[in-house]
């Protein structure tokens, strides 16, 4: 079976810096045999959690919207990959309002007491976050802490992050000497299996 890495392209912003990141991950993933998925949240309709609690009897959102899309992929895929810019220090709407509907799986997790199912492969899971930001001084810890919150309620391990400050225009990326070199090893060692 092969492993399967979903992306998630957390910006509002097309083609830009952290989706240009992104697309040299699954590259390179790709390059290893992996099957690749790329999801861009902003083309998404994706509301808001409602805190409706409903999850806790069911493990399952009652919202019907694009989100129900995004739950079996996330069950299934061995490795996550959240791209997103900081956005006052943290992740954009988009992507936010995407690991807020993910409170279901912590319901299932922590209020039903019932685990995922093994992917296919049997690996474990592992989650990477990919940021840039304006600021050249800016700290990424907020969104890391956010995207680690995220992935405990699929049980994934965090693997790491890109990150890179300084980076606003879009675009910027492609100037930067070596972001898109270590955006594809970190893919080509996601398609191997290897943990980071």
């Amino acid at each position: 079976m092969r492993l399967k890495v979903l992306g998630l392209a957390g910006s509002p912003r097309r083609q830009g810096n952290t989706e240009l990141l992104l697309d040299q991950v699954l590259a390179g993933a790709a390059s290893k045999g992996a099957q690749t998925e790329k999801v861009i949240l902003s083309r998404m309709e994706i509301a808001p959690c409602k805190a409706c609690d409903t999850c806790f009897e069911t493990g399952r959102c009652v919202q019907q919207d694009d989100y129900q899309l995004l739950y079996p992929k996330l069950i299934k895929a061995e490795r996550i990959i959240l791209a997103a810019p900081l956005f006052f220090t943290g992740v954009p709407a988009q992507a936010k309002a995407f690991i807020d509907r993910c409170q279901c799986f912590w319901a299932r997790k922590y209020v039903l007491k019932k685990p995922l199912p093994p992917t296919d492969t049997g690996l474990e899971r592992q989650g990477f976050l990919i940021s840039t930001a304006g600021g050249p001084k800016i700290s990424f810890r907020c969104a890391v802490r956010a995207v680690k919150a995220f992935l405990d309620t699929l049980d994934a391990q965090y693997g790491g992050e890109l990150s890179f400050p300084g980076v606003d225009e879009k675009g910027a990326i492609l100037n930067h000497p070596t972001a898109l070199e270590e955006a594809f090893v970190l893919g080509k060692n996601m398609g191997s299996g290897e943990k980071s």
